[in-house]
């Protein structure tokens, strides 16, 4: 029997990563190649430019597809955008027969039952994750199947995304000459990658800075109960350096990474650092301190966005386990101790986990959303196997089911 192979592309406002992957019988995932490349076409997570962006998207490919040995037919995408919005919901069902166990056709009518609420005609719904169900009053129950009941309810939460925006990413990632085998919402694979079940038990948010976007989630007994995606990420902190100093992007950028720190106070006040800078001389002497000062300016007014946030989802007090910071921006040094301060919650750096085969490339926190869109995917397959009659999401229908079953890609 052939071993099952995934492929996920992660399309960002600074880079578009490609990963292949086989399911080893562990259930766990041997990466067998990367594809990394510059982004092009996108802004605030969103597209701008279709054809710089396909392009972008089939160099990604090509290099994931020489890394692995494999053609890549189809792949699961990640979403994000500030026309990302979310919602909890509730699904009411009769079970079909109470003289038998409930099944996954009754869960599956239970979460078809959540997403019937108002939606605009320029929206359309992505996910409908369950939080936890109710059977007969019985309360947080984690998996009604096999019990048995008369009432089914289910407490959800439920993204939607700009229809709009998701046709023009779709678009794009098939002119590259993959099928879209799924819409992942980013925090959500990210969670996925970086989170330990024991953080969401107790509650955690997940912030994820991104290059133009900051992705939040957060979690509650084991549950995502508030999601949102934020207009401000790593690239605004890259500007506020060209405003600051005066000098090119791509110098800023360099010293961002290279010299960069959120907390002053910890970087000498007499060390100095030469950049390339505007001007008849083409560089400059600046304090590195200053450079500090820049960002603990930028990455406060981010976390105390991100805070906002995170109360729409939970008073910070039940966030027992704190805050879990990964994407590109999270590599900046001090920033855990810059957002401990901020948010009063304890903090750490996630990078992926539970990775084998090429996975010393994907050890960075910048690599969060891509592996853990390898994640979701492995969960949602399984879902799929255990429950083939269940009807399937948008996007869907029965060649979609067939699609789940298969590989995704093919050797080359």
């Amino acid at each position: 029997m052939a071993i099952p192979t995934l492929a996920a592309i992660d399309v960002g406002t600074t880079k578009v990563c490609t990963i292949v992957a086989e399911v080893t019988p562990q259930h766990e995932l041997r990466i067998l190649g990367v594809g990394i490349g510059p982004s092009a076409g996108l802004a605030k997570g969103m597209v701008d430019n279709v054809q710089a962006a396909i392009e972008a998207i089939a160099s990604s490919v090509e290099r994931a597809e020489r890394a692995s040995g494999a053609k890549i037919l189809s792949a699961h995408v990640g979403i994000s955008g500030p026309h990302v919005s979310s919602r909890n919901s509730q699904g009411i069902v009769a079970v079909a027969d109470p003289r038998h166990a409930i099944t996954d056709a009754d869960v599956q009518r239970a979460l078809e039952s959540a997403r019937i609420f108002n939606v605009p005609n320029n929206r359309e719904v992505i996910h409908v994750v369950p939080r936890y169900y109710v059977v007969d009053g019985h309360d947080n129950v984690s998996d009604p199947v096999g019990m048995y009941g008369s009432r089914l309810d289910v407490e959800t939460h439920v993204v939607t995304c700009s229809s709009s925006a998701m046709q023009n990413l779709v678009h794009c990632v098939e002119g590259a000459g993959v099928h879209v085998e799924s819409l992942i919402l980013q925090p959500l694979a990210s969670a996925e990658a970086v989170a330990a079940p024991e953080e969401m038990q107790h509650g955690a948010a997940l912030i994820d800075i991104g290059g133009g976007t900051t992705d939040i989630s957060v979690y509650r007994d084991g549950a995502v109960v508030h999601t949102a995606v934020l207009p401000v990420g790593g690239a605004h902190m890259t500007r506020d350096l060209v405003v600051a100093l005066r000098v090119p992007q791509p110098a800023a950028e360099q010293a961002k990474r290279d010299y960069g720190h959120a907390i002053p106070s910890m970087i000498d006040e007499d060390e100095e650092i030469e950049i390339a800078s505007f001007g008849s001389d083409g560089s400059k002497t600046v304090q590195r301190r200053l450079i500090a000062e820049v960002l603990q300016a930028r990455t406060e007014e981010l976390l105390e966005m991100a805070l906002a946030e995170i109360r729409r989802g939970a008073e910070p007090e039940l966030i027992s386990a704190g805050a879990i910071l990964t994407g590109g921006a999270a590599a900046l040094p001090g920033i855990d101790l810059l957002a401990e301060e901020v948010l009063m919650l304890p903090a750490r750096v996630g990078r992926p986990r539970h990775l084998a085969g090429l996975s010393d490339i994907l050890n960075d926190p910048a690599y969060a959303t891509s592996v853990g869109l390898l994640h979701w995917a492995l969960k949602e397959q399984e879902i799929m196997f255990r429950s083939t009659a269940a009807p399937v999401a948008p996007l869907g229908g029965l060649m979609r089911r067939v699609a789940h079953l298969m590989r995704v890609v093919l050797p080359q």
